[in-house]
């Protein structure tokens, strides 16, 4: 998608600068041939100089006066003419400009062009995002706070001048065009050195199939983050290599399902994602019947879940689209509706479930359940982030928000690799191996404790790699120690340890404070904000790491320190 702009221009005003040319040079040419007299009364005739001087001041101001002597009467009748002359030409060429100034075809290729500029001076790693709605708005405002750039690409112009509207620092670069076109991912970077990953979060299946195809032969080593919602296309997804492929509805099902076995499973899931390291009374599922509104594909993923934790459910078939038609109406409620909960068995289960597309449906359907059964546990199905407000004020105990599920755990893929692992491999241990992670955090940090992870490298852990390069043997223990004392420990757990080398990969869960710590690897690491900072000082500071060590303030150099250490 090359910019032609140049071209446009030049191809637009090719006979406006044609016109204004033929008519300057007529003007001159009239001038230089026209006698005058000068101020001593002899005859003379302008050179090209003085007759272009004087045209171009007269073609554009008239009024500078005549140059350089006085004109004579047949002079000043080929002015007269000249004036007329080069006036509509000149109107001619500024009306012509101003046509091209509001040319569409100019603004996009100039919009092209700048957008192209901006992508190419990007000197840090980015993430091209196609298309822009309330899923990859949130991702962006998450990525933006830590400083990880991104690209948008969206076919509606609308969505794109919204974007700048935003004021994302730093910079979005934005541009409308067609996201299944192999030149718009190349325009968007996708060759670019640095960029990273691309988010393909389309409603349509099949569209986000063909881009991620698309993207995987312009470039087989980017990261995919691609939505699918279907079985079919999933394993289509991942025939053709797709690593990571989001769908709302499995990541649902898989959440009710542990909240009901495992919750305590469900409760690390939920605490990397922010929530409070405890679960709420009103957070525990029931046991009993439960009830499923709609049978698409949230109520058929929340069936399989349900099925999996053997609870016993029922259906309730409501299509939005068909029910509004067949009752032309979108209000829930009357007295057909009652008699199909009532048939449902809704006075005597255990929780119902709203999950249609229709926003207003799932709350009215809710709202008929309390009043037949008011000690019913509700949970609903909320599609758009625009609609938040109307459901915190509707009292129901549990809400699935599939556009912030869905941001939340696509920027974890992006900008947490290791609580992302995390996730995934804590759902293969069972609740009483989670019981005790969370029990052990709770007693050592307490019940809101912080988490990031670091990767050790000379950047983020100068002290420590250099010391581990000269041979140093550093556990997990002596991080975990005390700047102040470092006989105390501080308010420290290590979630999870990471290491890859060409000899294969290791992947430890709670790892032991005895592990070795090497160059290269990468923490999960839960904390308080005290411990975090005492932590962070002693993997950069030669001085705090060898305290931490040995527990000695040292005044010398601390390679010295060390040869003394290693001789005795």
């Amino acid at each position: 998608m090359e910019s032609n702009s140049a071209w446009i221009i030049i191809h637009r005003m090719r006979i406006p600068f044609l016109v204004i040319i033929i008519t300057f040079s007529i003007s001159i040419l009239g001038m230089t041939l026209i006698p005058g007299v000068d101020d001593k009364g002899n005859v003379y005739y302008m050179n090209f100089f003085d007759a272009f001087y004087f045209v171009s001041y007269m073609a554009t101001t008239i009024g500078f006066g005549e140059a350089p002597y006085t004109f004579t009467y047949p002079q000043r009748l080929w002015v007269s003419f000249c004036i007329y002359l080069t006036v509509v030409g000149w109107f001619y060429g500024i009306g012509n400009i101003i046509a091209l100034i509001q040319d569409k075809k100019l603004a996009r290729e100039l919009a092209i062009a700048r957008f192209r500029s901006k992508v190419n001076k990007l000197t840090e790693p980015f993430i091209i995002v196609l298309g822009y709605n309330n899923v990859t708005k949130e991702i962006i405002q998450r990525l933006s706070r830590d400083g990880i750039r991104t690209v948008v690409v969206d076919k509606d112009e609308a969505k794109i001048e919204e974007i700048e509207l935003e004021n994302f620092i730093p910079e979005v670069p934005a541009i409308s065009a067609d996201t299944t076109k192999p030149e718009t991912l190349k325009l968007a970077g996708i060759h670019h050195k640095l960029c990273q990953a691309v988010v393909i979060l389309f409603e349509d299946d099949v569209k986000n199939a063909k881009i991620a195809l698309m993207c995987k032969l312009l470039n087989k080593k980017i990261n995919i983050i691609v939505k699918s919602t279907t079985k079919d296309n999933t394993e289509h997804l991942r025939n053709i290599g797709i690593r990571h492929i989001e769908d709302p509805f499995k990541i649902i099902s898989d959440r009710l399902y542990f909240e009901i076995t495992a919750p305590y499973i469900w409760l690390l899931e939920m605490w990397i994602f922010g929530h409070i390291l405890r679960i709420r009374k009103r957070e525990f599922l029931p046991r009993g019947k439960y009830i499923i509104c709609g049978a698409g594909r949230m109520g058929r993923a929340l069936a399989q879940a349900l099925e999996r934790a053997k609870i016993e459910y029922v259906f309730i078939d409501i299509k939005s689209s068909e029910y509004k038609k067949r009752k032309q109406s979108a209000i829930y409620g009357d007295a057909e509706d009652i008699d199909i909960l009532v048939k449902a068995g809704i006075k005597d289960a255990s929780c119902i479930i709203a999950a249609t597309k229709d926003d207003m449906i799932n709350l009215t359907i809710l709202s008929t359940a309390k009043k037949l059964n008011p000690a019913i546990y509700t949970i609903a199905r909320e599609n758009s982030l625009e609609d938040i407000s109307v459901f915190k004020s509707a009292r129901i105990d549990k809400i699935y928000i599939l556009e912030r599920i869905l941001a939340k755990y696509t920027y974890n893929f992006i900008a947490k690799p290791m609580a992302n692992r995390f996730i995934r491999m804590i759902h293969h241990k069972d609740n009483t191996w989670a019981m005790n992670v969370v029990g052990k955090l709770s007693a050592t940090i307490g019940k809101n404790p912080d988490v990031f992870e670091i990767t050790i490298t000379e950047e983020t852990a100068y002290a420590l790699c250099k010391l581990l390069e000269k041979g140093e043997r550093i556990t997990l223990e002596v991080l975990r120690r005390s700047r102040a004392d470092y006989r105390k420990k501080n308010r420290i757990l290590f979630l999870m340890y990471h290491y890859e080398d060409e000899e294969g990969r290791q992947t430890i869960l709670m790892p032991e404070d005895t592990l070795e710590v090497r160059c290269g690897c990468s923490l999960l690491v839960a904390c308080d904000e005290e411990a975090r900072s005492d932590f962070e000082y002693i993997i950069n500071n030669y001085y705090e790491l060898c305290y931490a060590m040995t527990g000695k303030e040292q005044s010398v150099g601390v390679f010295a320190l060390l040869e003394r250490k290693k001789a005795s």
